[in-house]
């Protein structure tokens, strides 16, 4: 965070020329750094074990509820708490609760020693919903509902195809080429091989990606944020709560519905995260790259990168809390944490 601030502020022009590097609107550097996190991660799953994930209602149900009731509605709530005075900033921040997660969340899980598979089947549910439901959400929150309750109204037209572009790229690519490469290492080599000399080379991949990822991020935005600091802050604090709500409410209920720990770290991480490069698009798209909406957009993940990382730590001390499971080959873990084979 601190070098793409740095080569934001002290390098002429650099914030500018990574912008102007897109494909269709996309922002190739953000993309590549996205695509090289993801594809060692989904690389990794299992997917002759989604059929279980899939049947376990436990799971699925309070994912979908936290995703797409009780996220939107918990963003609405702060947006309108902490910026009432502030329309372009509270508009942002309502489209990043729109926005639920496709991309770092499966990272985040995945340093967290969340459940791999789970992760995958919710990540896909929630871009199969993110294609069909966004718009009507924005139109719902932005325009609906406010003047329900005489508050100030918003328009938000986005087309279904900028959605579904940025499902596409940013998850339909790494999933399709993790899936080949399971597919088709195991076939030729074998499980064995596969899991203990393919996956160790190209798993360091998904912390390159993500380091460089988060370096563009900062690059792009480094003259806006050291330049209003304040507004800054202000957009920051409603996302602070709304992490922290959403990751602690998500494991709590995780945990009374009868989860593991794996599977109610990957319920709270897909919970807690959002979809920023759809987010980002949309604010763009329709307000502008110098709008408020967008300022707050940008703001999202530069907040979200470093709560989410803090909030795997936390998770791999929450361990304790959760029944500990033997799984049948591979390390044993303790409630201190330490492993043993």
């Amino acid at each position: 965070m601190t070098a793409g601030l740095g080569l934001g502020r002290l390098v002429p022009g650099l914030g500018d020329a990574l912008a102007k590097v897109t494909v269709t609107s996309v922002s190739l550097p953000i993309a590549l750094g996205l695509l090289v996190m993801m594809y060692p991660v989904l690389a990794k799953v299992r997917y002759d074990r989604l059929g279980t994930v899939t049947r376990d209602q436990r799971l699925l149900i309070p994912s979908l509820v936290l995703n797409w009731i009780v996220g939107p509605a918990l963003m609405f709530a702060l947006a309108w708490i902490f910026l009432p005075d502030l329309p372009e900033y509270r508009t942002g921040l309502i489209i990043v609760g729109l926005a639920r997660c496709i991309a770092m969340v499966i990272v985040w899980n995945d340093l967290a020693c969340g459940d791999r598979e789970a992760a995958a089947v919710l990540v896909a549910l929630n871009s199969v919903f993110q294609v069909l439901a966004f718009s009507l959400l924005g139109w719902f929150y932005l325009s609906v509902l406010p003047g329900w309750i005489g508050l100030e109204q918003t328009a938000l037209d986005v087309s279904i195809w900028e959605i579904a572009r940025s499902v596409l790229i940013f998850l339909g690519i790494p999933l399709l080429a993790g899936f080949l490469t399971r597919r088709l290492g195991e076939k030729a080599k074998g499980r064995t091989w596969y899991e203990t000399k393919l996956i160790p080379r190209i798993g360091p991949f998904a912390l390159y990606g993500l380091l460089f990822t988060i370096v563009v991020l900062f690059a792009l935005q480094g003259d806006a944020i050291t330049s209003q600091p304040l507004d800054v802050a202000r957009i920051a604090l409603p996302l602070l709560v709304y992490f922290a709500l959403m990751w602690a409410g998500s494991m709590a209920v995780g945990r009374a519905v009868g989860l593991d720990y794996p599977k109610a770290t990957t319920l709270a991480f897909t919970a807690a995260g959002n979809n920023f490069e759809l987010a980002i698009a949309v604010a763009i798209a329709t307000f502008g790259a110098t709008s408020g909406q967008a300022l707050a957009g940008v703001v999202g993940p530069l907040i979200e990168v470093p709560v989410l990382i803090g909030l795997v730590y936390v998770a791999l001390a929450a361990r304790r809390f959760f029944p500990q499971t033997t799984p049948a080959t591979g390390p044993v873990i303790s409630p201190e944490g330490s492993a043993r084979v």
